[in-house]
């Protein structure tokens, strides 16, 4: 059913600055994680949480990342929205100089994209909307882009050049071709943390895990995200990253945080 893989290190990550402030929730996601990808303005947050949540990620050692959206705040980045290639390039490019510019006023950088809701499902599906976030990503030189593992984009971005990192989501539900389940679907959401942990070890030390109608979806994840607006989130960082020390693995980002140090490799 499943092949057993040897995994040494894998990257938490969390999507978070979506609120109006930095808030207690966000505070406990990043005792847990190595990553974050925060909100540009277009779904969410605004610059005084992009700010406050580097500052605080860089505090930790954590990457920081642009999670980049449709221009949607009402829908929350969750409606597709049509919007002309040449636009979503500069869309993309608009929201990254606006968090790089609050992550450098703290002495970090930006390292890594990672699109939005809506637009993160869309990329993975459809060759146009890839195009267009493949090459916003290769303007701004070196750096990585985070999407769905098993996508189209994953082999449109790797073919561009790019550095791609795989990414599974251990708090939510798989449909049997490897896509995320529809939010209004039973069995999208993973609201217990202890089944999102070893959903989490199953990516990691498996290589995929079961679907929500019970067949086996493989997952080749370098990266697991844990959603910071899905209730019990700090709980749910915790055990995931409580259960994956405890099968001897490394939680380290896949790139470096401020000024180019290497993030510290944090083991059981």
């Amino acid at each position: 059913m499943f092949n057993t893989v040897t995994v040494a290190t894998v990257d938490l990550n969390a999507d978070l600055a979506e609120g109006d402030e930095l808030t207690p929730t966000d505070v406990g996601i990043l005792d847990s994680v190595t990553s974050v990808s925060l909100a540009c303005g277009f779904h969410a947050g605004n610059r005084g949480v992009m700010r406050a949540t580097a500052h605080a990620a860089l505090q930790r050692g954590i990457a920081v990342g642009a999670h980049v959206s449709y221009r949607d705040r009402d829908g929350f980045g969750r409606r597709v929205i049509e919007v002309e290639p040449d636009q979503l390039v500069d869309d993309i490019l608009e929201q990254w100089s606006v968090l790089d510019h609050e992550v450098r006023s703290v002495g970090g950088t930006v390292t890594f994209v990672k699109p939005h809701g809506a637009l993160y499902n869309r990329m993975g599906a459809d060759p146009s909307v890839a195009a267009s976030v493949v090459e916003a990503v290769a303007r701004l030189g070196g750096r990585v882009l985070v999407a769905q593992s098993g996508t189209g984009v994953v082999r449109r971005a790797a073919g561009a050049g790019l550095r791609v990192v795989a990414e599974g989501f251990p708090d939510r539900g798989y449909l049997a071709n490897g896509s995320l389940a529809p939010r209004h679907r039973p069995g999208a959401l993973v609201d217990d943390p202890a089944i999102a942990a070893r959903r989490a070890v199953s990516m990691a030390t498996r290589g995929g895990v079961e679907s929500v109608d019970g067949t086996w979806v493989q997952i080749d994840a370098q990266t697991l995200c844990l959603h910071g607006d899905a209730p019990g989130a700090v709980e749910t960082a915790r055990q995931v990253r409580a259960a994956l020390e405890a099968e001897a693995m490394g939680i380290r980002s896949f790139v470096p945080t401020a000024g180019g140090r290497e993030p510290g490799l944090r083991s059981p």
